[in-house]
Protein backbone atom coordinates (compact mmCIF):
# COMPACT_ATOMS: atom_id res chain seq x y z
CA UNK A 1 0.00 0.00 0.00
CA UNK A 2 0.94 3.56 -0.78
CA UNK A 3 0.87 5.69 2.07
CA UNK A 4 0.74 9.58 1.00
CA UNK A 5 0.66 12.27 3.75
CA UNK A 6 2.15 15.74 4.84
CA UNK A 7 3.78 16.84 7.98
CA UNK A 8 3.21 19.88 10.26
CA UNK A 9 4.73 21.50 13.23
CA UNK A 10 1.96 21.65 15.87
CA UNK A 11 1.93 25.55 17.79
CA UNK A 12 0.36 25.38 20.41
CA UNK A 13 -2.16 22.85 22.37
CA UNK A 14 -5.45 24.32 20.48
CA UNK A 15 -5.75 20.89 18.65
CA UNK A 16 -6.64 19.11 22.13
CA UNK A 17 -10.13 20.73 22.12
CA UNK A 18 -10.83 19.26 18.55
CA UNK A 19 -9.57 15.98 19.26
CA UNK A 20 -12.16 12.83 19.07
CA UNK A 21 -9.54 10.24 20.60
CA UNK A 22 -6.56 9.72 21.83
CA UNK A 23 -4.20 6.60 22.25
CA UNK A 24 -0.46 6.14 24.04
CA UNK A 25 1.95 4.55 21.33
CA UNK A 26 5.24 2.83 22.43
CA UNK A 27 7.42 2.02 19.55
CA UNK A 28 10.64 0.69 18.58
CA UNK A 29 12.69 -0.11 15.04
CA UNK A 30 13.82 -3.26 13.99
CA UNK A 31 15.56 -1.57 10.85
CA UNK A 32 16.00 2.11 10.72
CA UNK A 33 18.16 2.45 7.72
CA UNK A 34 16.51 5.03 4.98
CA UNK A 35 15.99 2.46 2.50
CA UNK A 36 12.91 0.87 5.03
CA UNK A 37 12.45 1.25 8.43
CA UNK A 38 11.11 -1.91 10.57
CA UNK A 39 8.73 -0.73 13.05
CA UNK A 40 7.18 -2.48 16.21
CA UNK A 41 4.83 -0.42 17.97
CA UNK A 42 2.60 -0.77 20.40
CA UNK A 43 -0.48 1.05 20.29
CA UNK A 44 -3.38 0.67 22.98
CA UNK A 45 -3.89 -2.62 23.80
CA UNK A 46 -2.78 -3.87 20.46
CA UNK A 47 0.42 -4.79 18.20
CA UNK A 48 1.53 -4.06 14.94
CA UNK A 49 4.47 -4.72 12.50
CA UNK A 50 5.13 -1.77 9.73
CA UNK A 51 7.28 -1.91 7.26
CA UNK A 52 7.90 1.20 5.52
CA UNK A 53 9.77 1.88 2.83
CA UNK A 54 12.22 5.10 1.44
CA UNK A 55 9.99 8.26 0.52
CA UNK A 56 9.58 9.95 -2.60
CA UNK A 57 11.95 13.36 -3.05
CA UNK A 58 9.45 15.44 -1.87
CA UNK A 59 8.74 13.12 1.34
CA UNK A 60 5.24 12.64 0.99
CA UNK A 61 4.59 9.30 -0.43
CA UNK A 62 6.17 5.90 0.07
CA UNK A 63 5.29 2.47 0.59
CA UNK A 64 3.60 0.80 3.66
CA UNK A 65 2.71 -2.13 4.46
CA UNK A 66 1.20 -3.01 8.24
CA UNK A 67 -0.27 -5.54 10.39
CA UNK A 68 -1.45 -5.97 13.54
CA UNK A 69 0.17 -8.63 15.80
CA UNK A 70 -0.11 -10.17 19.50
CA UNK A 71 0.29 -7.85 22.24
CA UNK A 72 3.14 -10.17 23.64
CA UNK A 73 4.97 -10.76 20.62
CA UNK A 74 4.80 -6.70 20.08
CA UNK A 75 6.28 -6.76 23.80
CA UNK A 76 8.73 -9.32 22.78
CA UNK A 77 10.04 -7.62 19.66
CA UNK A 78 10.72 -4.62 21.60
CA UNK A 79 12.92 -5.88 23.52
CA UNK A 80 15.00 -6.96 20.00
CA UNK A 81 15.12 -3.03 18.71
CA UNK A 82 17.67 -0.87 18.19
CA UNK A 83 18.41 1.69 20.74
CA UNK A 84 15.87 4.66 21.46
CA UNK A 85 12.66 3.44 22.12
CA UNK A 86 9.95 6.57 20.95
CA UNK A 87 6.86 7.04 23.35
CA UNK A 88 4.04 9.60 22.53
CA UNK A 89 0.31 10.03 22.70
CA UNK A 90 -1.52 10.23 19.50
CA UNK A 91 -4.53 12.51 19.19
CA UNK A 92 -6.86 12.24 16.10
CA UNK A 93 -8.36 15.85 15.49
CA UNK A 94 -11.56 15.87 12.19
CA UNK A 95 -10.85 18.97 10.60
CA UNK A 96 -12.61 19.68 7.13
CA UNK A 97 -12.75 16.09 5.11
CA UNK A 98 -9.17 14.77 6.98
CA UNK A 99 -8.39 13.35 10.23
CA UNK A 100 -5.49 15.05 11.53
CA UNK A 101 -3.12 12.68 13.91
CA UNK A 102 -1.09 14.77 16.23
CA UNK A 103 1.87 12.87 18.60
CA UNK A 104 2.81 14.83 21.77
CA UNK A 105 5.97 13.24 21.95
CA UNK A 106 7.00 12.12 25.43
CA UNK A 107 10.59 10.80 27.24
CA UNK A 108 13.69 12.77 25.44
CA UNK A 109 11.75 13.73 22.64
CA UNK A 110 9.41 15.94 25.17
CA UNK A 111 8.35 19.49 23.69
CA UNK A 112 7.79 18.05 20.03
CA UNK A 113 4.26 17.98 18.77
CA UNK A 114 4.11 16.83 15.17
CA UNK A 115 0.88 16.51 13.17
CA UNK A 116 0.35 14.29 10.15
CA UNK A 117 -2.75 14.35 7.45
CA UNK A 118 -3.30 11.25 4.62
CA UNK A 119 -4.21 12.08 1.77
CA UNK A 120 -5.59 10.61 -1.67
CA UNK A 121 -2.79 11.99 -3.93
CA UNK A 122 -0.07 14.37 -3.88
CA UNK A 123 -2.11 17.09 -5.05
CA UNK A 124 -4.91 16.64 -2.76
CA UNK A 125 -5.87 20.14 -1.28
CA UNK A 126 -7.15 20.53 2.48
CA UNK A 127 -8.05 22.67 5.65
CA UNK A 128 -5.70 23.61 7.67
CA UNK A 129 -6.70 24.43 11.67
CA UNK A 130 -5.12 27.20 13.16
CA UNK A 131 -3.04 25.23 15.32
CA UNK A 132 -1.13 23.95 12.57
CA UNK A 133 2.11 25.25 12.11
CA UNK A 134 5.24 25.13 9.29
CA UNK A 135 5.65 21.96 7.20
CA UNK A 136 8.30 19.56 7.93
CA UNK A 137 7.41 16.77 5.41
CA UNK A 138 10.31 15.49 4.04
CA UNK A 139 12.73 16.73 6.56
CA UNK A 140 14.10 13.37 8.02
CA UNK A 141 15.13 14.46 11.57
CA UNK A 142 11.05 14.55 12.14
CA UNK A 143 10.96 10.91 10.74
CA UNK A 144 10.29 8.92 14.10
CA UNK A 145 13.27 6.63 13.17
CA UNK A 146 15.41 9.58 13.25
CA UNK A 147 13.70 10.82 16.71
CA UNK A 148 14.77 7.21 18.03
CA UNK A 149 18.13 8.38 17.26
CA UNK A 150 18.38 11.74 17.71
CA UNK A 151 16.02 12.43 20.12
CA UNK A 152 14.24 15.89 20.25
CA UNK A 153 15.89 17.09 23.96
CA UNK A 154 19.34 16.96 21.57
CA UNK A 155 18.76 19.59 19.04
CA UNK A 156 20.14 23.12 19.24
CA UNK A 157 17.15 25.53 19.81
Amino acid sequence: MVEIERKYLVHSDAFKSDTSSKQRIVQGFLNSVPERTVRVRIKGDRGYLTIKGKSNDSGTTRYEWEEVIALSDAKDLLNLCEEGIVEKIRYEAPFGNHIFEIDEFLGLNKGLVIAEVELKSEEETFIKPDWLGREVTGEVKYYNSQLSKNPYKNWKK
